[in-house]
């Protein structure tokens, strides 16, 4: 088996990961304080700022172009919406998307990194808390996500992705002061972790399947909700590349809202839509992912 399907699932990860895990009980302490500094100003930031790190990042940026390129853009553009995406705190895109590739390529078997087989604390944030999950060797990643490999930017982003917090945590304390740096980094980075980790573990096991797919995916409304449409996750899985993931009108959408507005801009183009009659393509699936032997 490939070492970087190894290094990946419950059964193979060993041992407590102690930075990750000091940086995660630091954050909900700090989520927790927030609650005994409620100012306005510090609401309102750590709202946009929830808007900026997980729409504007993780959903139209780490997720649908990064990782999918379901749509394409200029450059500038995806280089801004990547630093959006480093400010959710969830690793630098390198990581991110070869994660999440290796998800789909694994989806719900051995070597996912984050299956609810495996147990649903585990699909949550258990795969983030033990072993090396989160320190892969370059050449393994390399082999997932080419693409990025190869550009400079992106790479600088990956091993520098936690300054952006900093730097905004600073700009935060300078403006309102501990109230907006308690709820625009700590609160707002805590709650927009869980959404995200609610689509690795909560859209495995709860919700509606749409399309037979070849893993656990559900479409959950609930998750879709605090995600900005990451919860269509059987549409997702049934059609990985599609920038559209809420293909019923009542299914609520915002990232891909926020794709179109790009594309009125002028500012995205190559949109790939999935409708809501078209069949599962499990060639359009397997395109996504590098094939086991490719990594072996």
């Amino acid at each position: 088996m490939a070492q970087a399907t190894l290094m990946y699932g419950r059964k193979y990860q060993k041992g407590l990961n102690r930075i990750t895990a000091t940086a995660m009980i630091g954050f909900h302490i700090g989520a927790i304080a927030a609650l005994f500094f409620i100012t306005k100003g510090a609401l309102i930031a750590a709202l946009i700022l929830y808007f900026v790190a997980g729409m504007l990042g993780i959903g139209m940026s780490y997720h649908r172009l990064l990782t999918h390129r379901g749509y394409t853009t200029y450059k500038w553009v995806e280089y801004f919406l990547t630093i959006c995406g480093t400010l959710a705190l969830e690793g630098g895109p390198i990581f991110w998307v070869a994660t999440h590739r290796i998800h789909h390529q694994k989806s719900d078997r051995d070597g996912d990194p984050h299956t609810p087989r495996e147990g649903t604390f585990w699909a949550h944030m258990g795969w983030i808390l033990t072993g090396e999950g989160l320190h892969h060797d370059a050449s393994i990643l390399s082999r997932y996500v080419p693409d990025l490999c190869r550009d400079r930017v992106h790479v600088w982003l990956s091993n520098w992705h936690w300054v952006s917090n900093i730097v905004l945590g600073l700009g935060l304390l300078a403006f309102g002061g501990i109230p907006y740096v308690l709820w625009g980094i700590f609160f707002r980075t805590t709650v927009g972790l869980h959404t995200t980790w609610l689509v690795n573990s909560a859209t495995h096991i709860w919700g509606s399947r749409r399309f037979v797919t070849r893993d656990d995916s559900t479409n959950n409304w609930w998750v879709a909700l605090v995600t900005f449409g990451e919860g269509w996750h059987n549409n997702h899985h049934a059609h990985p590349v599609s920038a559209r993931h809420g293909l019923a009108w009542y299914e609520l959408d915002l990232n891909y809202i926020g794709i179109s507005t790009l594309r009125l801009l002028g500012l995205a183009w190559d949109l790939k839509v999935a409708r809501l009659a078209q069949p599962i393509s499990h060639d359009e699936h397997d395109r996504l992912v590098v094939p086991d032997e490719a990594i072996a």
